[in-house]
Order: structure tokens, then sequence, then C-alpha cells
């Protein structure tokens, strides 16, 4: 009885080792695929920016109307109309050399967020509403639109980054909203935009917004980021901008250093225990 009681221990203890083994293979392959992140957009001097222009900066609506905090500017055209209706918690550098450096930083940025690999491409005229994306380059043939709620989801990684590349425009519609989820963090969200962007009335829109041409915030609309426009106007109306600010924590994914230290740890483990029960006694 003793002999039988011994074989089975063992065939427990060898069953053991390769199922631990391929749930140990599965946690390393599992944390492996988002050891290597999507890097951050570097904006540069652009950071300081809420709302940066290249054709100048309309402001409608009545005085004090609109709040914006974080810097503005505007060049090579460096008007700025309608500014009595505007509450500026930062610099006005209208199309000074720091303006002007920021334009230089944000052809670098444009370049930067057109040229990486996308990771999911849709069709043209595609409508992001509904969706719940996480960490990722989006790509649009064409042009992005917003109804209704598209939610980011960062799965508990402050550093996790969404870049979404639209061939030409960007138009969300009145009252759409972008959530963040999990630790998603705006500042970590960037739009690269092959013509002009336009939030619509009510909208709540967040990430920084690097349109090749114009920006036009419809009324009401609100921004937890900036926007930037290389070559057009930046146009606003009742609104609500702020420049959005990382923020550092836990949460991140392990990298994959850490990984590998926790697949070894737990090898050893099984090991150990595949030896406990293999050994006679």
């Amino acid at each position: 009885m003793k002999a039988t009681f011994l074989l089975r221990a063992v065939q427990n203890g060898a069953k053991r080792i390769p199922m631990g083994l391929v749930l140990a293979a599965s946690i390393f392959l599992r944390f492996d695929a988002t050891a290597i992140p999507i890097p951050t957009v570097n904006l540069g001097t652009d950071s300081s920016f809420a709302v940066l222009a290249g054709s100048g900066i309309t402001v409608a609506g009545a005085v004090n109307s609109t709040t914006i905090t974080g810097d503005i500017g505007t060049f090579p055209t460096t008007s700025i109309t309608g500014f009595g209706n505007v509450v500026l918690n930062g610099a006005n550098h209208a199309g000074d050399a720091v303006t002007q450096g920021a334009k230089n930083d944000l052809v670098t940025a444009y370049n930067d967020a057109f040229g990486r690999t996308a990771t999911t491409s849709y069709g043209p005229i595609f409508d992001l509403g509904g969706l719940m994306l996480t960490t990722g380059v989006y790509h649009g043939s064409s042009s992005f639109g917003l109804t209704g709620t598209l939610t980011l989801d960062a799965q508990g990684n402050p550093n996790a980054v969404w870049i979404f590349q639209a061939g030409s425009a960007l138009t969300t519609a009145s009252d759409s909203k972008v959530a963040l989820i999990n630790g998603a963090q705006a500042c970590h969200v960037f739009w690269e935009i092959g013509s002009s962007a336009t939030l619509g009335t009510g909208s709540d829109f967040v990430g920084n917004l690097l349109a090749l041409q114009s920006i036009t915030a419809d009324t009401g609309a609100t921004v937890d980021g900036r926007l930037l426009a290389q070559n057009g106007a930046v146009t606003l109306d009742n609104n609500t901008i702020t420049k959005s600010v990382c923020t550092t924590g836990g949460g991140a994914v392990p990298d994959s250093g850490s990984t590998l230290l926790l697949l070894s740890s737990g090898l050893a483990t099984l090991l150990a225990f595949g030896r406990r029960f293999s050994s006679p006694a």
C-alpha cells in the first residue's frame, strides 16, 4: 500500500509541474505583451500651452465667458480677437519667441504622431462613439467622428498612451464625451489630425489635439488637454480649456525584468514542490 501511495504521489507531482509551467508561462506572456509600452509624444515647449495657433485666435461670446488654464500664442499671424472674453490662467505669448519655439516643437510632435505604426486601422469616416479602447495607435484612413462616448481604459497603467491618426478631419457631435477609466490620463492622449477639427456644442473632449490646419470649439465645449493648430486658426466660444498635467503613481504594468524575476521565482517554487512529491519517503 505504501508503494502504491508513493507511486500516486510521484504521478500527481509530475502532473503539477507541467500544469504549473503552463500557468507561469501564461502569466509571463500576458505581462510581456504589455512590457514594451507605446512611447508618449514629446510636446516639448508646447506642454506649457493650452491654445496655440498659426493664423490667429478668435474668442466669441461674452466677457470672461471662456476660461483657459495654460499659455496661449499664435504665429505667424499674431492677432487675438476677443481676448476680453477670456479668463486666462497663464501667459499670453502672442507671437513672441516662446510661441515661435512652440510652433517648431508642434511640427516635431505632429510628425512623430503621424509616423507611428498603427495597431488598429479603421475605414473612412469612422465614428469612435461607443468604443472602449486600451492603449494603442488608432489610424483612420480619412476622418474620425465621435457621437456619444468614447472610453479609454488604462487597465491600471497610468503610463498608457493613445494616439489617434485622422487622415483628414475630426468632428465630435454635440454633447459627446471622451471618458478616462482605470488610471487613464488626458496628458497621454494625442489626436493627430490631417486637416481641421471641430468640437461640437457642449462636448467634453480629452487629449492633446494636434491639427495641421484649424481647430473650432463650439459653444460650451470643454477640453482637458490642448488645442494646437499648426497652420490655421483656433476659434473659441464659451469654452473651458485646461492643459492636462501628468501625475505619477502606482499601478504601472511590470517591466520585462520584473516579469522575468517573477517567472523565475515561480518556476523555482514549482520545481521544489515537485521534488517534494517525487522523493521517496
